[in-house]
């Protein structure tokens, strides 16, 4: 058997594998975990219980996270003309048509997120091999496919981010970095629950929020009690 390091011993000290923790009481065992070289980020992973196989039980969305991601954001815009520049000056990193379609076409990419507007959406769309695996792929419901462009980055970089239950019915989001205090990480973590709640469908029945965990980057996985969030109750706001 392999011998384990001293920093997962350490971890193992802090966590109890059978618990349900209350989520302050989970993110402060995060921040005693081992350091590593690094910020690591910290992500919530939520299993909603809706049925994804049908149509009307799709779970989607955005939200502003009032602390922002801690994450640094690389904003790739398609756009054509004046709106090039617009992206530009607004803070896209990089911005442009035609020879910006071939470098990603041919493998670049060193982006967090993508802007188009409408009319480069045919072009846009063919890169579907290459964006969509990433969950880098614009659409209008996230407002990343719009004409309204220097909004659009000003949301990306402020820290909305985008939700989305996958086959099973899990939500994967990033609610910022171990650095940021306690609190900091509540208020996202409660924004973008509550985002979710929001947006579960009206066919879906029973419990909507069915089981939460909250990791980080290199910790551990900790079992959260839904029922600690102090505005949520079985993923419906009070």
């Amino acid at each position: 058997m392999a011998r384990k390091s001293k920093r997962f011993r350490e971890i193992e000290k802090l966590v109890n594998v059978e618990k349900t923790y209350a989520l302050t009481e989970a993110i402060e065992i995060l921040k005693k975990c081992p350091q590593v070289k690094f910020d690591q980020s910290v992500e919530l992973s939520l299993k909603t219980g809706v049925d994804t196989r049908k149509s009307d039980q799709q779970v989607r969305g955005t939200v502003s996270l009032p602390n922002g991601t801690g994450k640094k954001m690389i904003i790739v815009v398609f756009a054509r003309a004046d709106k090039v520049k617009e992206a530009l000056d607004a803070g896209a990193d990089y911005a442009g048509n035609e020879e910006l379609l071939e470098k990603v076409t041919g493998g670049w990419t060193e982006f967090n997120a993508v802007i188009s507007t409408p009319d480069m959406m045919r072009e846009v769309g063919k890169l579907g091999k290459v964006l969509g695996p990433r969950g880098l792929m614009p659409t209008p419901k996230a407002g990343t496919v719009t004409a309204d462009v220097a909004k659009a980055i000003k949301e990306v970089k402020s820290g909305k981010i985008e939700f989305k239950a996958d086959k099973s019915g899990v939500i994967n989001a990033l609610v910022g970095k171990l650095s940021f205090s306690t609190d900091k990480l509540m208020e996202n973590a409660q924004a973008l629950l509550s985002a979710i709640s929001r947006a579960r469908p009206v066919t879906a029945k029973g419990i909507f929020f069915k089981s939460l965990a909250i990791s980080s980057t290199m910790g551990p996985g900790l079992k959260v009690d839904v029922n600690s969030l102090t505005n949520l109750q079985g993923g419906k706001e009070v």
